[in-house]
């Protein structure tokens, strides 16, 4: 890891700083902006056999599965970046390793309810017999994409963690054409392929999950990249080496967890409001994630460099660089919300939809996203620098606390007890959660408390 130059009671770093952030950054937030782009493409093709809501109810245990596994490696990923800035690949080996075995069990549990309590769980989302039936045919095929999904993500991380994001850029890359690819083809039945409307779009996903992991496995062991080793070298794990680490991770799978569910919680209250405005904020959703890229390539590169330096030992330039990315998400806060409240109506009409009422809700839905992206340029910043010191109990606090004390209850307040009906104004005063996140998260990331060699816990 070479050691970056920091200059003391800076708020704006050399060039060397930026230079190394934006290689970090720019690959991760090509990728994810590739993969919000594909995610738009998607959601037009099943908006044009009016599957919107059903895909997108059906999608919600995948999406509480991959917020658990994000949580397994946020906690032991971290370890991954500031082992790799010690220098120390014998306990890097080990850390895949051990997320490997845990993503494999949360996917395989969540593999089970899919399987069992599919029915369940779709009437908790809605109650519109239509949605439940087109979500349970897109449900059971999209689960067999749980555990390669899960396992993909592990390979991912682990290249970030060795400053290699250019490599989850190119195998996202491919994955994301193969599953545009392959839903226009199952989607619509197109060049002989059988038209299988949203089990199409299913498909697409379970093919493009396989093309990611076996791409991962293939790259990882021509390049020799440190985390791969033998069977005993990357499973040699003991209590000793996992009870630190899990002492941290365990925090952030209960916080994703409930972060996730959250979520759920959110899209169950704003269904109430009814179908058109659930089709409209799944429209909005989708073309708001493509921004949340930028937010989270910027998180990628804080929290990588920041663990590699207090890997090393150096604390105070990590604290530094610190400050360094809080006025970076400052001034691309501003830009933010200029640009995309600026362009909401042209991104929905990309959508070409028919309804003027959805339509309008969508674009109210992604100006009042614009100042919910701005902030959450913000926030990533000071939960990447919290995490990578493994200040785990307070971003669980931060993250899935705020939501569950602020932001959910905001909701059923205003939709059944304040009885608003207009969903752009209840969206706007659930944003307030945005607020108190940030204001008291800043005030955590100035108390240095954060900044903690986490390799001398193992070693």
């Amino acid at each position: 890891m070479t050691e970056i130059s920091v200059k003391p009671g800076k708020y704006f770093g050399d060039k060397e700083f930026y230079s190394k952030s934006a290689k970090l950054a720019i690959p991760s937030m090509l990728q994810q902006l590739l993969s919000s782009a594909m995610g738009i493409v998607d959601t037009m093709m099943v908006s044009w056999i009016g599957k919107v809501s059903a895909v997108g109810v059906g999608s919600q245990l995948e999406q509480l599965a991959i917020s658990i596994c994000f949580g397994v490696l946020e906690g032991v990923g971290i370890f991954a970046a500031q082992f790799f800035g010690a220098g120390d690949f014998r306990n890097m080996k080990r850390t895949f390793g051990l997320a490997l075995i845990l993503n494999f069990i949360i996917t395989f549990l969540w593999f089970l309810a899919a399987l069992f309590f599919a029915r369940p769980i779709m009437h908790f989302y809605v109650k519109d017999p239509a949605v439940i039936e087109d979500g349970l045919l897109y449900l059971q095929i999209v689960k067999y994409a749980y555990v390669p999904m899960a396992l993909a993500m592990v390979y991912n991380h682990m290249f970030r963690s060795i400053h290699k994001t250019n490599i989850p850029m190119w195998i996202g890359i491919g994955s994301m054409t193969c599953n545009l690819v392959f839903n226009y083809l199952l989607i619509f039945g197109k060049f002989g392929f059988p038209a299988l409307g949203v089990r199409g779009a299913a498909f697409g996903t379970v093919i493009a999950q396989y093309v990611s992991l076996f791409s991962y496995m293939i790259v990882s062991k021509i390049l020799k990249v440190p985390f791969i080793g033998t069977l005993k070298q990357v499973f040699s794990l003991d209590l000793r080496f996992i009870r630190p680490i899990m002492q941290r991770t365990i925090p952030t799978i209960i916080n994703e967890a409930f972060f996730g569910f959250g979520s759920s919680m959110f899209i169950k209250a704003y269904a109430l409001l009814g179908t058109k405005v659930t089709d409209a904020y799944y429209v909005g959703n989708t073309i708001t994630r493509m921004f949340f890229s930028i937010c989270n390539g910027l998180s990628v590169a804080t929290a990588m460099m920041l663990g590699a330096e207090l890997g090393a030992g150096r604390r105070d330039d990590a604290i530094r660089m610190s400050r360094y990315f809080i006025t970076m998400s400052l001034i691309l806060a501003v830009v933010f919300v200029v640009l995309i409240s600026g362009f909401a109506g042209p991104l929905v009409d990309l959508f070409g939809m028919t309804d003027a009422e959805v339509y309008r809700i969508a674009v109210g839905v992604v100006r009042v996203s614009s100042l919910r992206i701005a902030m959450r340029l913000f926030i990533v910043v000071i939960f990447s620098a919290l995490r990578s010191g493994g200040d785990s109990r307070y971003l669980m606090f931060l993250d899935a606390g705020i939501m569950w004390t602020v932001g959910i209850p905001l909701a059923y307040i205003s939709v059944l007890w304040l009885g608003l009906t207009n969903f752009i104004v209840v969206f706007l005063i659930v944003q307030m959660e945005q607020v108190v996140r940030a204001l008291l998260g800043m005030r955590r990331l100035l108390s240095n408390k954060w900044a903690i060699n986490l390799t001398k816990l193992v070693n």
